[in-house]
């Protein structure tokens, strides 16, 4: 079975990660998916989608600050909207991420979450989350069927 549906993300700065992890989990939950695979895609060019660590908030700090230094804001870049920096770095990053699915849970490991990147914030954002696998009869009969969008 396939399912479907969206987490909305608000961001507060320009650039930081914002953990998912909690809502994906209900929305592969509301699906009745015991085993299988979910994709979360972002659907934004500025944007990107990591896995990365969840204990130290210092591994934020020097992945954004890496990225900064190899791609700084550059008033040479021709694009006309002053962020080309985000485009490249959301480029650099990747638009989407696998995690399989076993026992209705996500499979990640101790420290990893899920993370919406934002590179051109604050602002307003979606991720789709397509979730491929197979229910057990009792988990599928409870579930909603598709994921509201």
């Amino acid at each position: 079975m396939v399912h479907s549906g969206y987490v909305k993300v608000a961001t507060r700065q320009r650039c930081c990660w914002v953990d998912i992890t909690d809502e994906v989990q209900r929305l592969v939950t509301q699906a009745g998916i015991t085993a299988g695979i979910c994709t979360v895609t972002c659907l934004h060019t500025t944007a990107a989608m990591t896995i990365n660590e969840n204990a130290d908030p210092d591994v934020a700090t020097d992945f954004f600050g890496k990225l900064a230094s190899m791609v700084p804001r550059d008033p040479s870049f021709r694009h006309c909207e002053g962020n080309s920096d985000s485009h490249i770095k959301a480029s650099l990053v990747g638009l989407h991420v696998q995690v399989g699915i076993e026992n209705a849970r996500l499979v990640l490991g101790t420290w990893q979450s899920i993370y919406f990147c934002e590179f051109d914030g604050p602002r307003s954002r979606r991720c789709l989350v397509t979730i491929l696998g197979e229910c057990d009869a009792d988990s599928h009969s409870s579930a909603a069927g598709t994921v509201n969008h």
